[in-house]
C-alpha cells in the first residue's frame, strides 16, 4: 500500500527542525527502500519551510500512522499537523527514476483537496492522461510523482497529490483540472534526502 504524508511546519519551528536534522534523516534512512518520494515544501517565497512530503509504500494503515507520528520532528513539535492519506503511484516509479534528475528547473508540490463531489477511486490501470486525471497537454515527463489521495479503505477518491517540474507556480497548478477540486494548493518543493 502507498501513502502520502505531508507534515506541515509549525510557525517558528525552524531552529528545532535544524537541531533534529540528523535524527530525521536517520529515521528516514530506515525507510529508504519504501520511499517513493520525499523532500521539503516551501512557502510561496521559496525560502520559508512549510513542511515535509513523504510518499511511502508500507504494509497497512497502522504502519503508515507509525511512520508519520513516530517521526522525530513530529514527536518534538516541529509540525503543526499531518495530512496522511492512502495514495496510488500512477507513474509506477520513484523520484530517483524521474528523467529530469535531482536538479535543474523549479519543482512543486500540487495538492487538489476537497473534491466537489467524492467519487470512486479513478481507474489506476489505464495509461492515458484522462485516466490519470491530467488535463490535456500535461507533459508526463515533467511529473515526479502523481496519484490520487484516497480514503483509508482506498474506495473513495478525496483529492490528488503531484510533484512536478514546472517553470512557475501557475503552470504547476495546471497539472490538476480546476473543476475537479474545491481547493488547490501549490508549494515550491525540492528533492529530499541525503545528498
Amino acid at each position: 500500500m502507498e501513502f502520502f504524508c505531508y507534515h506541515r511546519d509549525r510557525a517558528g519551528s525552524l531552529p528545532l527542525r535544524r537541531e533534529l536534522m540528523e535524527e530525521h534523516w536517520s529515521y528516514m534512512d530506515r525507510y529508504e527502500a519504501e520511499l517513493i518520494a520525499r523532500g521539503p515544501a516551501f512557502a510561496a517565497d521559496g525560502e520559508t519551510l512549510a513542511g515535509s512530503v513523504h510518499i511511502v509504500g508500507l504494509p497497512d494503515p497502522a504502519a503508515a500512522r507509525a511512520f508519520a507520528f513516530d517521526e522525530p520532528n513530529h514527536q518534538a513539535g516541529v509540525y503543526r499537523d499531518v495530512l496522511l492519506r492512502r495514495w496510488h503511484n500512477l507513474l509506477g516509479r520513484t523520484m530517483g527514476d524521474f528523467p529530469g534528475g535531482r536538479t535543474g528547473g523549479d519543482r512543486y508540490l500540487v495538492l487538489g483537496l476537497g473534491p466537489r463531489q467524492a467519487s470512486a477511486a479513478p481507474d489506476a490501470t489505464a495509461p492515458d492522461a484522462t485516466a490519470l486525471g491530467l488535463p490535456p497537454g500535461v507533459d508526463h515527463d515533467e511529473l515526479i510523482a502523481f496519484g490520487p489521495l484516497l480514503s483509508d479503505d482506498a474506495v473513495t477518491w478525496v483529492g490528488t497529490a503531484a510533484l512536478l517540474r514546472a517553470p512557475d507556480p501557475d503552470r504547476a497548478r495546471t497539472v490538476l483540472a480546476p473543476h475537479r477540486y474545491a481547493e488547490t494548493a501549490v508549494h515550491p518543493w525540492e528533492f529530499g534526502g541525503r545528498r
